[in-house]
């Protein structure tokens, strides 16, 4: 295979990644099957997210280019085990598109994108049958963000508190049941029912729990390098200071370092 003319077309890249699967092609690629792709698949997720936490567009268009190289890898194996090919996902996507969209493609009006939620879980409902609303919801998903979005589909149907008070005043309820568990065993439920309840209150107030973790984590990794550095440079052992000590550095770095 020569070297592609136009690297900027999809069938390009389509056919980049099944000369990569060919027996004269690349032999980690050949080796590869859906299973062990799937680590892969993940850490190309999350390193899209981060793009998206950076607002570094630059980074964003690469690393969707990553994440599309994993599409079009599962797509190349499906297609050599005879299970789908690409026009198979093209075709899954672009109906399901038409279909959720009938105020678009259709003589449906809507008012506004709250609207369109609620018609989306109606044609959603009819495309599932009789299953569950929550057996969709990719249950590999981070515990945090799948609480949310599951609480968010239950929410859709009327399954909801009527203001964020209630979710506060469950909250206030959770702590107490967590201070008066007995047991370790009572104590991790509780907790459990305590993550759960903040996770309602940030989709309640539109805050994406998984972003805002990963944030407070950048912040926390920021701030403590910060710290350590601070000790090199004045010939300090951090483990050696005592927790006020540790804590004024802390409180240094919280100024010092951006966020």
């Amino acid at each position: 295979m020569s070297l592609p003319e136009d690297v900027s077309q999809f069938a390009t890249l389509v056919d980049i990644v099944a000369r990569l699967r060919a027996p004269d092609g690349c032999p980690w690629d050949k080796k590869q099957t859906h299973a062990s792709l799937r680590e892969n698949l993940l850490e190309e997720c999350y390193e899209v997210l981060e793009a998206l936490d950076e607002g570094n567009s630059e980074k964003l268009c690469d690393e969707l280019g990553d994440l599309l190289m994993q599409v079009l890898l599962h797509t190349q194996i499906a297609t050599e085990a005879g299970e789908f090919e690409l026009g198979d996902v093209l075709n899954s996507i672009t109906t399901k598109l038409i279909h959720r969209h009938p105020h678009v493609f259709g003589s449906k009006k809507v008012k506004d994108a709250e609207e369109v939620v609620l018609n989306w879980e109606v044609l959603k409902q009819e495309e599932r049958g009789g299953t569950s609303i929550l057996a969709s919801a990719p249950k590999q998903m981070p515990a945090l963000g799948y609480s949310q979005e599951i609480q968010r589909r239950v929410a859709q149907v009327g399954f909801d508190w009527e203001n964020i008070d209630g979710v506060i005043e469950k909250l206030t309820e959770e702590i107490s049941e967590f201070k008066r568990a007995d047991s370790q065993e009572r104590k991790a439920q509780e907790f459990g029912d305590l993550l759960f309840t903040l996770a309602n209150i940030a989709r309640r107030l539109g805050i994406d729990l998984e972003a805002a973790l990963r944030q407070a984590n950048q912040r926390f990794y920021r701030r403590f390098s910060y710290m350590e550095e601070v000790c090199r440079q004045r010939g300090l052992n951090f483990g050696e200071l005592s927790f006020d000590e540790q804590n004024t550095l802390w409180e240094e770095a919280k100024k010092e370092v951006e966020g």
